[in-house]
């Protein structure tokens, strides 16, 4: 599937910002059944330095300087994407769970696409038994991995609830766990505890989701979403494997990825400093317009 991605995100300010350093990880870059034709970046007002660079993930970094006092920043984001959809693996390919923990903690890769990076704990997915727990009941002996995993993320997508202003970025695994309910990167980190916990490598996806509006309902603009979901290394002849707790499914060509790490902290869109005084209020729209395949 081709499509025409939009993404405006508007900063405004209680009191003119005197200076601001930002780091952007808002750009889509080629990766397995995702090519980018093209992507062009809109800043109002133009940074004083901009610098842009790609790091350990393969994750495209912008980094901007403003020494100029303002009272608003919007960055407008626009991409011509094409995303190819991923055949289940036919019987046989799925390997039991065990045998992919095993060659994962085998693996000498330091590569930034081998497994052992998403193995242990992170700044926001530290080891928890209660997930943990959770979790191995979608992992019996001998099952395999995909099965497993996608039964996780049906049953996360059933036992919690979606509910924004529950939690924020800063809010731990566990503390979501707890009270069942949270949004999309709650679910991610939850899942991926789950999973690093049982000794499988799971990283966090930063994305794009394309939604459809309900029948007889005509498609708004903007209204598409910012997505989180994980990534399952599935042993080297599968490879990575896209998984969405949020609505309970394995990831399709509504799926755009826009970065990948360890959790939030390695694909948050925007971070850096800010030199003001006062509030500032945040929104981003996003508009995902499918062009075919």
């Amino acid at each position: 599937m081709r499509y025409q991605v939009r993404q405006v995100t508007d900063y405004t300010y209680a009191r003119p910002v005197v200076f601001a350093q930002h780091v952007l990880r808002i750009v889509p870059v080629d990766r397995p059944g995702q090519t980018v034709a093209r992507c062009d970046i809109e800043i109002t007002p133009a940074p004083a330095m901009r610098r842009d660079d790609t790091d350990f993930f393969g994750n495209r970094r912008i980094f901007l300087d403003f020494d100029r006092p303002h009272r608003s920043l919007q960055i407008e984001m626009r991409a011509e994407i094409t995303v190819a959809g991923f055949s289940r693996p036919l019987p046989g390919m799925d390997p039991p769970w065990e045998r992919v923990r095993e060659t994962a903690f085998a693996s000498a890769d330091m590569s930034p696409a081998s497994p052992v990076h998403a193995l242990f704990p992170s700044t926001y997915v530290p080891r928890d038994p209660a997930i943990r727990a959770y979790a191995s009941a979608s992992f019996p002996p001998g099952r395999p991995i995909l099965e497993a995993a996608f039964d996780l993320a049906k049953r996360i997508q059933s036992d919690f609830t979606y509910a924004p202003g529950a939690t924020d970025t800063s809010t731990p695994a566990a503390r979501a766990f707890a009270m069942r309910k949270g949004v999309c990167q709650d679910f991610s980190h939850i899942m991926i505890s789950g999973l690093r916990g049982l000794g499988l490598p799971a990283a966090y996806v930063s994305g794009f989701l394309r939604t459809i509006p309900p029948a007889g309902q005509p498609r708004l603009e903007g209204a598409d979403a910012t997505h989180a979901w994980v990534s399952l290394w599935c042993g080297p002849a599968l490879g990575w494997w896209g998984l969405d707790p949020t609505n309970g499914l394995i990831v399709g060509e509504d799926h755009i990825v826009l970065a990948i790490g360890r959790d939030f902290v390695d694909v948050a869109p925007n971070g850096g400093v800010v030199i003001a005084a006062g509030d500032h209020d945040i929104s981003v729209a996003v508009d995902v317009k499918p062009l075919g395949a």
